[in-house]
């Protein structure tokens, strides 16, 4: 095997923009992003890493004024994105170039849709075509930090570098088992929402056990972390560095009216109750208790309906066996009670996932044959 050749650091206009219309000529491109998420709300991207096959360029997103190349490339439907494990890099390029990635092959989806087990993570799957042990030892670099070390910019460059080769290695063993339509799918499905900013009003469904409460405790809630969510956008910090979704759980069980009995909750920090204490108090008593939101998961402690997810699976299961397709990729317990749920709500709203595509096409006749009301 060719030793990996020497990057290129692109750190400017002219030098973006000529390399993304080298690439733009090619049929696939290999990405990468690399990036520091601590008390931020969105990841700061601190480098991205790009092989079109002829350049192995390392991009200075620090440095360079206009992505609009890149965005423009990422778009381009006529070449491949090669990622692996994409679902922060599709963060990453929703957020901050408004693109999501056309068309998309996920090489950890593909090796899962190969049947090489479980998703893998880049070093095995590498380590499985090429042979390689890849050094990891850079993973928990500072890549804001400039400059970056000659070790730290290798292990970025061969994140993309092995991936393409890789690429040229699945394509044509996914194309051979009919499954490469199945995964543009899921690079499609991988992509959804991304361009939609987050609802303020759906906040309160992604709090940690925000299913206990009782309706006008969950319309407190929902007020609560709709405000949350303000605040770590204007602040761009993520939300639990506003307030912890304990602590926002507690506020909405309780519903203080003063200072005073905020303060003896405990389940503040004294500088939370000191920066956010009396718009909490505000917030709290502008909810509207008398039309609280519908309960989150209300069926789920129907014994009926447990049954019906069991059987569900069960189900699925069987196909996926049948089928030779890997269950958690064809019909995750998630994918299972959307189903579920579609049907015993008289099937209204969109289509679920499970009889939609590829999966519609291998789960929706057995689906239909099953018996899943009570």
């Amino acid at each position: 095997m060719q030793p990996m050749p020497q990057w290129q650091w692109i750190d400017n206009d002219d030098d973006l923009a000529a390399l993304c219309r080298q690439c733009r000529q090619k049929d696939a491109v290999a990405l990468d992003t690399e990036f520091v998420r601590t008390r931020t709300l969105h990841a700061q991207l601190g480098l991205i890493q790009l092989y079109d096959g002829e350049t192995l360029a390392l991009i200075d997103p620090l440095e360079i004024q206009d992505l609009g190349p890149l965005w423009q490339l990422i778009a381009d439907k006529n070449v491949v994105k090669v990622l692996h494990s994409a679902s922060e890099d599709l963060e990453i390029f929703a957020y901050r170039g408004g693109v999501i990635p056309q068309p998309l092959f996920d090489t950890q989806v593909a090796g899962v849709l190969l049947n090489l087990g479980g998703a893998m993570g880049y070093g095995k799957l590498i380590h499985h075509y090429l042979g390689l042990e890849l050094d990891k030892g850079e993973a928990r670099t500072d890549w804001l930090k400039r400059p970056l070390s000659e070790k730290q910019l290798t292990y970025a460059a061969a994140d993309v570098y092995y991936l393409l080769q890789v690429y040229r290695m699945m394509r044509p063993a996914i194309e051979e088992m009919g499954r490469l339509d199945w995964l543009w799918q899921e690079g499609e499905r991988a992509c959804r929402g991304r361009l939609k900013p987050d609802d303020p009003n759906k906040a309160y469904l992604k709090v940690k056990n925000a299913w206990q409460l009782k309706p006008k405790q969950l319309a407190v809630l929902k007020a609560l972390a709709a405000w949350r969510l303000g605040v770590a956008e204007q602040k761009d910090l993520a939300l639990s560095f506003v307030v912890k979704d304990a602590a926002l759980l507690n506020l909405a069980r309780r519903a203080p009216r003063s200072m005073a009995y905020l303060a003896n909750m405990d389940c503040l920090h004294e500088r939370e109750i000191q920066r956010y204490g009396k718009t909490l108090l505000r917030v709290i008593a502008a909810a509207d208790v008398d039309n609280p939101p519908e309960p989150i998961d209300p069926l789920g402690l129907d014994p009926a309906f447990r049954d019906a997810l069991a059987e569900g699976r069960k189900v699925v299961q069987a196909v996926a066996e049948r089928e030779q397709v890997a269950l958690e990729l064809l019909g995750s317990k998630k994918l299972v009670q959307q189903y579920v749920e579609w049907v015993w709500r008289d099937r209204f709203g969109p289509e679920p996932d499970l009889i939609q595509g590829w999966r519609g096409e291998l789960c929706a006749e057995a689906l239909s044959q099953a018996n899943l009301l009570p």
